[in-house]
């Protein structure tokens, strides 16, 4: 008995210390991001984006280096490329060196809790644009100091294509109706309290529900990844193996976001509860519920329409808040679901007002759909007495 009382112990000890070692892994101490990035010009044959990349010393005492630093664009659209000419620049904006005339960037140290920033433009020039959906910007840059010589890349998407209101077709759905919406790509730089405002009100009656889709009010709250980003661990790396084929986390990197939001130890001790639930008790999906809700919400590579097919997506955080600020601020009853193909309809969080039966059966079919329609809203009306 004493034998596997310390046993436990062992296993719990070195498990502590997996936990330890993995929250006190060095991390990069340069934090980058994008700042107003939008549309300042809209002509028909010449849109130009502007944006602004920060760079953000986040230590204490020490000072990081940033000798490289370059943009590229890739271009979204539904027709051709050719005849879009594409021009692209990148002025430093140091808080004490000013920047230099022939574009160069030179090595500049950003000093400990100190920031600097690039300012970028893209001109877009052609006779097709009317047909760009969508500015995919990748800034890679160098982080140079204590860690090494580290690289990284930000990324950001800049949509190009705004719909303007089409005629509502709404669609029977079991005791409702409903009404797939079509918006904007979605980005970081989006608020669902305006999305609605902008797309939803116009055809939303006093007793309709708005539902979003779980990925879209992610992808709005910045909770994507590119796999370049992940640094998968010991743990993410062995067990990824033994998840279905078809699983998001049936890869290093997928898996890897699930331990970066909740640790080590608790994917651990339910990958092994799991396990024996399923082998002695054949009980299965254990492991997602004591892994958390963010273990069935994560999206792979390919799991969402392009550009962010080459991201992986989270769940989105406090989806609960969401949903009453929408109701607080546009007066809709919300609600912010998971649906697929396979007719299984998650409801993550609704407003008080919101009937979840008629949720089920009204989106059982999945009417915003499982492709790149681009209908991340469903409008519900339901159709009973």
């Amino acid at each position: 008995m004493i034998g596997g009382i310390a046993l436990i112990a062992l296993v719990l000890g070195g498990w502590g210390a997996l936990e330890i070692q993995y929250r006190c892994r060095p991390r990069s101490i340069l934090q980058v991001g994008g700042d107003k990035w939008g549309l300042t010009v809209l002509d028909p044959q010449h849109y130009q984006i502007t944006g602004t990349v920060v760079l953000t010393n986040n230590s204490h005492r020490l000072e990081v280096m940033v000798p490289e630093l370059t943009v590229t664009v890739k271009l979204l659209s539904q027709a051709s490329l050719s005849g879009i000419s594409q021009a692209l620049r990148v002025v430093s904006d140091h808080p004490d060196v000013p920047p230099r005339p022939d574009g160069y960037w030179f090595a500049y140290i950003v000093k400990s809790r100190k920031t600097t920033r690039a300012q970028v433009t893209v001109d877009l020039q052609g006779e097709h644009l009317a047909g760009l959906q969508a500015a995919w910007i990748r800034v890679h840059y160098v982080a140079y100091g204590p860690q090494g010589r580290v690289p990284g890349v930000w990324h950001g998407v800049v949509p190009l294509q705004f719909p303007a209101p089409r005629p509502p077709a709404w669609r029977p759905a079991g005791p409702a109706q409903v009404l797939p919406i079509h918006t904007h790509l979605l980005t970081a730089g989006d608020d669902p309290v305006e999305v609605v405002r902008r797309y939803v009100l116009p055809y939303a009656g006093p007793a309709d529900i708005v539902t979003m889709g779980e990925s879209p009010v992610a992808i709005m709250q910045g909770r994507w990844r590119h796999p370049t980003q992940v640094h998968p661990g010991w743990v993410a790396r062995r067990l990824c193996y033994y998840f279905l084929p078809t699983s998001s986390l049936a890869t290093a990197c997928g898996l890897q976001t699930l331990v970066d939001q909740v640790g080590p130890v608790r994917v651990l001790l339910a990958f092994a509860i799991g396990a024996l639930a399923r082998k002695i008790l054949g009980r299965k999906g254990v492991f997602y519920q004591l892994a958390g809700e963010q273990a069935r919400l994560i999206d792979d590579v390919t799991g969402t329409l392009p550009p962010y097919d080459q991201f992986i997506v989270l769940g989105p955080e406090d989806p609960q808040a969401v949903v009453d600020r929408i109701a607080q601020e546009t007066g809709l009853a919300a609600a912010i679901v998971d649906v697929n193909d396979l007719k299984a309809v998650k409801i993550l969080a609704a407003t008080k007002d919101v009937s979840h039966p008629l949720l089920a059966q009204a989106l059982v079919s999945n009417p915003a759909g499982n492709g790149d329609e681009q209908t991340p809203v469903v409008l519900i009306r339901s159709i009973e007495p």
